[in-house]
């Protein structure tokens, strides 16, 4: 793995950024995309540049299941608020959240990465090594599948959502295996509750307890943390 230790958020999305660019460059077609914090201020770095995405695809790692695209608190939303409307790429892949025959909806997505090999991919990292919503436990030969969000999970998205019910129960997410096939991996990680995570994912056992130690087997990592992430490392 390449690790870059930078000083803040916004020095990890200059950096993210510079991937980005680099992969352009080097004739990058297909980008496998992440939601949350910490890919945001790379996201704000790439509408802020020239880049240009217009003949790209874009593939996203995950979406919550019974969420409509409109919805505020869907991936499809933030995705269009973050970067979308302000950087368009020729075809956008998501799941579908409101796809009612789960088998169907994960082989459709099989199809699309399998069809649209992804050249770099962008992570986040969980607190406890989950990388989109594969927690501990999951196969790391699995494939896109339908997860059951854990009671944790669904606690803290409960903040987001006025009717406690709405909350959403599942989610569909790329696997391990899905992510792994990428040719460049991405993980971006800040502050001190990422730092267990980021020592298990980079120095610990390869193990389905902490899903992130997968990256340890792939051949192009690059991990981009600031200085409360890497905290716990021993090298």
């Amino acid at each position: 793995m390449d690790i870059k230790i930078v000083k803040d958020q916004q020095a990890g999305g200059q950096a993210g950024y510079q991937l980005f660019a680099d992969a352009l460059d080097a004739g990058a077609n297909v980008f496998g995309l992440a939601t949350g914090s910490s890919p945001i201020t790379i996201y704000q770095a790439l509408t802020a540049s020239d880049l240009d995405f217009s003949d790209k695809i874009s593939i996203n790692l995950d979406e919550y299941v019974g969420l409509s695209a409109t919805n505020p608190q869907s991936y499809h939303y933030f995705m269009q608020e973050h970067l979308f409307n302000q950087k368009p790429f020729k075809h956008n892949y998501l799941p579908d959240g409101l796809a009612t025959d789960a088998e169907a909806e994960t082989s459709r997505y099989d199809r699309i990465i399998e069809n649209n090999p992804i050249d770099l991919q962008l992570l986040g990292l969980g607190v406890n090594g989950h990388i989109g919503f594969n927690e501990p436990g999951t196969a790391f030969s699995e494939l896109t599948h339908k997860v059951a969000l854990t009671p944790s999970t669904i606690a803290a998205n409960a903040r987001f959502f006025a009717d406690p019910n709405e909350v959403p129960k599942y989610a569909y997410s790329m696997g391990i295996a899905s992510i792994m096939q990428a040719k460049h991996i991405v993980l971006v990680a800040y502050g001190e509750n990422k730092a267990q995570a980021v020592a298990q994912m980079i120095e610990g056992p390869v193990t389905e307890a902490v899903p992130a130690s997968a990256l340890q087997n792939h051949a192009n990592v690059t991990v981009i943390l600031d200085e409360a992430a890497a905290s716990q490392l021993q090298k």
